[in-house]
């Protein structure tokens, strides 16, 4: 039965891939609910909460504030708590409440501007797409509004594009890049919001190259080389900590994780004699990555055909998945995705 789920949680939406993007840069993150979007980014979809702060809120929208679209109410929420905060912008993060009522983002961010002293961002995010659509558009907007000033590229500086929890299910990942490129390359690995701020944001034209991480900061990094000329290649530095040591000759493999992750483990699989790797991801696809054979992912269904037809001899997924197949009779190597089970490496 399409849509039928008896394994998996659901995904996370669109607004929880926004403020993953946002969470780590200082400003004011505003959720535009009732409350309960803001309860599932904090108590499910961000693991970051539970060890650092940000300033994230609920607009506490009532009914008759959504029915009359009482966006100045809205701002004069913003024009208060920004006197209680030091924050260096704020950003309005949509739901399906400002979807259903055509909340015009334009008009608030014109509105709030008058008379909030701060960037403001709109991110138009409406819950019926998945948080990699809402990282997205975050990406696409942070870089508009605040990568404005052209800097002379600098032949050390790398930037990582895509670094969030969701995508890369390690809290420890930002760090061991910059400790990659730093040992491996003598060169500076700049990892926007996943521990490096809203300066490096502003200064992401000083880099020589930039490195997509996650499908979601494509759109953002071909902007940037529209933008500045920064070149960019699409790929995963750490694939190969993501794969243990065994015979992979002539190997038929099957991988399910993000696009970018998935195509590095794939490529790396390939260069220790692999036969056959297919990619299945249930998240978003760019054609720039896509090989013939790969799979889409709607529902359980999908998948469970996938490995029940693919005489596979190895799978790489999320162990949470290992369940759904369990006349899988070969290797199944645990490839953690947080976006799928809510686990992290090591977890």
């Amino acid at each position: 039965m399409r849509g039928l789920r008896k394994y998996l949680t659901p995904f996370a939406p669109d607004q929880s891939g926004a403020v993953s993007v946002l969470f780590e840069l200082g400003g004011i993150v505003v959720i535009c609910d009732a409350g309960g979007c803001t309860g599932n980014v904090c108590g499910f979809d961000e693991p970051r909460w539970f060890e650092q702060k940000s300033a994230i809120f609920s607009a506490g929208l009532r009914d008759m504030d959504a029915i009359l679209g009482r966006d100045d109410r809205l701002v004069a929420k913003l024009a208060d708590v920004v006197q209680k905060i030091d924050a260096t912008f704020v950003a309005v993060i949509g739901t399906p409440v400002p979807a259903v009522i055509a909340t015009d983002y334009l008009a608030f961010k014109r509105m709030s501007e008058k008379k909030i002293k701060l960037p403001i961002l709109t991110v138009d995010t409406d819950g019926m797409e998945l948080y990699d659509k809402g990282e997205e558009k975050a990406f696409l907007e942070l870089f508009k509004i605040f990568a404005i000033e052209k800097y002379q590229p600098e032949e050390d500086r790398i930037g990582i594009l895509g670094m969030t929890p969701q995508d890369v299910s390690d809290l420890k990942a930002a760090d061991k890049m910059r400790e990659l490129f730093q040992q491996k390359y003598d060169q500076q690995a700049v990892c926007y919001g996943m521990g490096d701020g809203l300066e490096e944001i502003k200064k992401a034209s000083s880099a020589s190259k930039n490195i997509v991480v996650s499908p979601a900061a494509l759109v953002a990094a071909q902007y940037l080389e529209k933008t500045f000329g920064t070149p960019y290649e699409i790929s995963y530095p750490l694939a190969g900590e993501l794969i243990p040591e065994m015979d992979y000759t002539g190997k038929k493999i099957l991988v399910v994780h993000q696009q970018v992750i998935a195509d590095s483990i794939r490529r790396e699989l390939k260069a220790r004699g692999a036969e056959i790797v297919q990619v299945a991801d249930w998240f978003m696809m760019k054609k720039e990555l896509r090989e013939e054979g790969d799979v889409f992912l709607r529902d359980e269904d999908d998948y469970i055909e996938v490995v029940e037809n693919g005489d596979f001899d190895i799978i790489f997924a999320d162990e949470c998945m290992k369940r759904m197949v369990p006349e899988f009779g070969g290797i199944f190597v645990n490839t953690r995705h947080f976006a799928v089970s809510g686990k992290l490496i090591g977890k």
